[in-house]
């Protein structure tokens, strides 16, 4: 089997920043603070987290703070609950989480709650923020459990909406939201992990939805509501990790949708944490709920 070429995917991550005055990455600048969650973290998994310069990407990261709150995507960029909860992320990798003005944070975070609760399935995303920030008390959570319970469908999934079509990001952030809150028995687990686990192709990759393409990043999204259910034993693990391996581009680092298509940071992050989730030798252990490390996490929540 191929073996995971970390190094070449540490010097891709890495030859992205030189490259961001590039088609690609001008075309991308909206997304750079996502983009630059999912580098960092893939670097933290790999160790290596300290090749970059932290007070550049800190003193970044808070440039790009709106004065409503919440961040944008990149510096002047308007703000958006998604990039937030990625600006806390980075930050929490470095454990600056102290640099942030929780208050308008807060503000922002329960103001878009009030905007999303009948139009938009974000609720992991504020969930996730919140908690990371020890602010989940100060909103309904019974309110935010209630709007996600009517979001699952006959199937055992969740839809963006209630009635939407289940789907594999989405059923993620649903569970996550909902172990986050301590909520997980509203989720019927053998239902939904038969769903899950029915996302399993022939090549060992998984899919979002039935009928499609196998896709590096449900190695995520798949795999850690299965993780967070207690049925991940129901996929064939060895399977879904050569399919990842098999996804490398092994000259230059980084990672594809599937194997021989180009790579990205995207994808990059999503095999890396896949192969986290699947106790791969040499990669940190990663929070399926959270999607950062354990040490991360277990330092902010419990301080160890």
């Amino acid at each position: 089997m191929v073996e995971l070429v970390a190094e070449k995917h540490v010097r891709y991550i890495i030859s992205i920043e030189k490259k961001k005055d590039s088609f690609e990455s001008v075309v991308m600048e909206h997304l750079r603070m996502n983009g630059a969650y999912w580098g960092l973290t893939t670097l933290d998994l790999l160790g290596k987290l300290q090749v970059v310069d932290e007070d550049e990407v800190i003193s970044w990261v808070l440039e790009c703070q709106h004065e409503s709150g919440g961040f944008g995507g990149n510096i002047g960029h308007d703000p958006h609950i998604l990039y937030t909860l990625s600006a806390v992320q980075v930050l929490a990798l470095f454990d600056k989480l102290h640099a942030l003005d929780v208050a308008k944070i807060l503000w922002d975070c329960r103001m878009r709650m009030d905007l999303f609760r009948e139009t938009f399935g974000e609720k992991l995303i504020q969930v996730c923020c919140l908690s990371l920030l020890h602010q989940l008390d100060k909103i309904d959570v019974e309110k935010a459990v209630n709007y996600i319970v009517s979001c699952k469908n006959l199937d055992g999934g969740f839809g963006c909406t209630p009635g939407g079509e289940s789907h594999a990001g989405q059923i993620f952030c649903c569970v996550g939201a909902l172990a986050i809150m301590g909520s997980l028995h509203h989720v019927d687990k053998d239902l939904l992990g038969w769903w899950l686990c029915e996302r399993q192709v022939k090549s060992g990759g998984l899919n979002g939805r039935p009928e499609k393409l196998p896709d590096v990043c449900y190695s995520w999204w798949v795999l850690s509501s299965l993780i967070m259910i207690d049925r991940v034993h129901w996929i064939d693990k060895e399977k879904l990790v050569k399919f990842i391996l098999d996804c490398q581009d092994l000259e230059k680092g980084g990672i594809s949708d599937r194997p021989d298509d180009a790579v990205d940071v995207f994808h990059t992050y999503f095999g890396v944490a896949g192969l986290s989730l699947l106790e791969y030798p040499g990669v940190k252990a990663v929070d399926p709920a959270y999607a950062l490390p354990v040490d991360v996490v277990n330092k902010i929540l419990i301080g160890s």
